[in-house]
């Protein structure tokens, strides 16, 4: 059997440091751009809608002598039904198992009542894991509104009482300062080993992943009540038979589950026209992070407030 121990944990003076670290922050605070650019590749959807995140995606961060696994955790929110509620219970339930949280307050948008609200919510916490103050999209605002917002970083740890180890201004677009974020969040790990085998960018099924590149494809030019009522099945997937080697092609079946008739027109769009587009973007996505040929055969489906239905939220996974 391969030794898979780190080189450093092998008697050099440097030792092995591992752990595990969460981010979270008010939906769209640009957690999941952050992970997929600390990772190096794309294991977390993202988009401009609120909640897309819908359940702690982990990423690993491998180094010579540390591997740091991350956790995209969904936006904390005011739950209007059992799968808000129970994403919520996903973010406060990673808390008590991290080393670090990072928490990620986006530059280009003022303290609020939601991040206070979180602030709050980790102070509380008996076994406190040690907190990370991350200013995420600085490119998108000038230095003295920067200065501005780590000034009210600040003050959010006076008012609650809580630290801040380390406040990074960072930008997972332009890629500025993630260096320094990983550098951070490593600094803070443990001595321990690693957790994962070297090179593996993350633990998700490959299902997983695929359903949520459709997803995320769906979430595109999409009506705003639309985003929350939108999840994706995988009804069948697997490599077609009788093929030669060389020329493998991927048959994914997937169905989009929607919650009322109505959505299903926009879902579908004239003449078929949204469904096609979302099935050309999500067959990029899948075929780029699987590295082949996809065929993929879309379906719309409505299944009456789903988000309600504790049977389908509990086949989901949720």
């Amino acid at each position: 059997m391969p030794d898979h121990t780190p080189t450093a944990e092998r008697g050099t003076e440097t030792p092995f440091v591992s752990g595990f670290a969460c981010f979270v922050g008010r939906p769209n605070a640009g957690k999941s751009t952050l992970t997929n650019a600390l990772v190096g590749q794309k294991v977390a959807i993202a988009s401009s809608k609120p909640q897309t995140t819908r359940h702690a995606v982990r990423g690993i961060v491998n180094r010579p002598s540390a591997q740091l696994v991350l956790i995209d955790t969904p936006g904390l929110h005011k739950p209007r039904t059992l799968l808000g509620e129970r994403l919520n219970d996903i973010v406060r339930a990673t808390w008590t198992e991290v080393d670090v949280v990072g928490v990620v307050l986006p530059a280009n948008q003022k303290i609020g009542a939601g991040d206070t609200y979180l602030v709050s919510e980790l102070a509380k916490l008996p076994r406190r894991p040690k907190l990370v103050a991350i200013a995420s999209k600085i490119d998108l605002v000038r230095p003295e509104q920067l200065r501005q917002h780590l000034l009210d970083i600040t003050a959010l740890e006076d008012a609650h009482q809580v630290r801040f180890e380390h406040i990074v201004p960072v930008s997972a677009m332009s890629g500025e300062q993630v260096d320094e974020v990983a550098d951070v969040l490593i600094s803070m790990l443990e001595p321990g080993p690693a957790f994962y085998p070297d090179g593996e960018a993350t633990d998700e099924p490959t299902e997983t992943l695929v359903a949520e590149l459709i997803r995320e494809a769906a979430l595109e030019g999409v009506r705003d009540e639309l985003p929350h009522s939108i999840t994706v099945v995988i009804d069948e997937m697997g490599l077609r038979k009788d093929r030669p080697q060389d020329k493998p092609l991927l048959d994914i079946y997937a169905s989009m589950v929607l919650e009322r008739d109505s959505q299903k027109g926009i879902m579908i769009g004239h003449q078929g026209s949204h469904l096609r587009e979302v099935g050309t973007k999500a067959r990029e996505q899948i075929t780029a992070l699987l590295g082949t040929p996809v065929h993929l055969d879309l379906k719309v489906k409505v299944m009456k407030d789903w988000q309600r239905d504790p049977k389908f939220l509990n086949r989901l996974g949720f």
